[in-house]
C-alpha cells in the first residue's frame, strides 16, 4: 500500500509540473520537467514514459509533451489543493512569499476533499494563489486565463500591472520581493537596454532593473 501511495504522489507531482509549465513557460519538455522537480533528466524521461503508457501523458505534434484529459483533471485537483494551501499559509499564518510553495507542497497530496473545501470556505473562495496564479475550481476549470503578455514583451513607455510571478523558485521570489515586483503592482517600462540588456522599470517612485530572462517569467496585464 505504501508503494502505491508513493507512486500516486509521484504521478501527481509530474502531472502538476507539466500543467504549470504549460501555463507559465511553454512548451513542456523533459528538461523543463526535470528542472521543475529538481531531478535528473534521465529520471524524468523514465517517469514520463511510464505516464505515457498509463494514458496520462502524450507527445504533441510539435514534439513537446502534453497531458491527456485524464491527466489534466488529476493535475488540476492537485494544483487546487496546492494553491488553497498557499493562500492559507500566506494570508492566515503570514508565511513569506518565497516559503509558501515548498510548505504547501507538503499538503497537496494529503488534504482530504472535506478539509480542502473547509479551507476554501474559510478563505472565502479565493480565485488566485499569493503568486497570482489561478486556483482551479472544484469542477477542474480555471476561473480566469493567463494574460498573453510577459514583462519582457512590453515596449518602452508602456504601463502594466503584474499578474503573476513564478511560485516554485524561492530565490527568485526573494529577489522579486526586494524589487517590489509582485502581483497587483503597477509599473512602467522606462528604458530597454540594447543587446539583450536589462529592462528598467518604474515601480512607484523607484526605478529598478530586471534581466530579460526573469522578465520573461513574469506575466503582466498592460494598462
Amino acid at each position: 500500500m505504501t508503494h502505491d501511495i508513493g507512486l500516486m504522489e509521484k504521478t501527481e507531482m509530474y502531472l502538476k509540473a507539466m500543467v504549470v509549465i504549460q501555463q507559465s513557460v511553454p512548451p513542456v519538455t523533459t528538461s523543463k520537467v526535470a528542472d521543475f522537480l529538481k531531478i535528473s533528466v534521465p529520471a524524468a524521461s523514465d517517469m514520463i514514459k511510464r505516464l505515457m503508457q498509463k494514458g496520462l501523458v502524450l507527445t504533441e505534434a510539435d514534439g513537446g509533451i502534453g497531458v491527456t484529459a485524464e491527466g489534466l483533471q488529476i493535475a488540476l485537483r492537485v494544483i487546487r489543493r496546492l494553491r488553497v494551501a498557499e493562500r492559507f499559509l500566506a494570508d492566515v499564518l503570514g508565511l513569506s512569499l518565497e516559503k509558501v510553495y515548498e510548505e504547501a507542497c507538503k499538503f497537496e497530496h494529503i488534504l482530504s476533499g472535506e478539509v480542502e473545501e473547509r479551507l476554501v470556505q474559510f478563505l472565502k473562495d479565493p480565485m488566485s494563489c499569493p503568486h497570482g496564479h489561478p486556483i482551479p475550481c472544484v469542477n477542474g476549470r480555471l476561473p480566469f486565463e493567463y494574460p498573453a503578455t510577459t514583462l519582457a514583451e512590453l515596449k518602452e513607455g508602456e504601463n502594466a500591472t503584474v499578474f503573476s510571478v513564478p511560485e516554485e523558485d524561492a530565490d527568485l521570489l526573494v529577489y522579486l520581493t526586494e524589487l517590489g515586483l509582485l502581483p497587483h503592482v503597477n509599473l512602467q517600462v522606462k528604458r530597454i537596454a540594447p543587446y539583450q540588456g536589462p529592462i528598467f522599470l518604474l515601480i512607484g517612485d523607484t526605478q529598478q532593473a530586471v534581466g530579460r530572462d526573469v522578465a520573461a517569467r513574469i506575466y503582466v496585464t498592460p494598462t
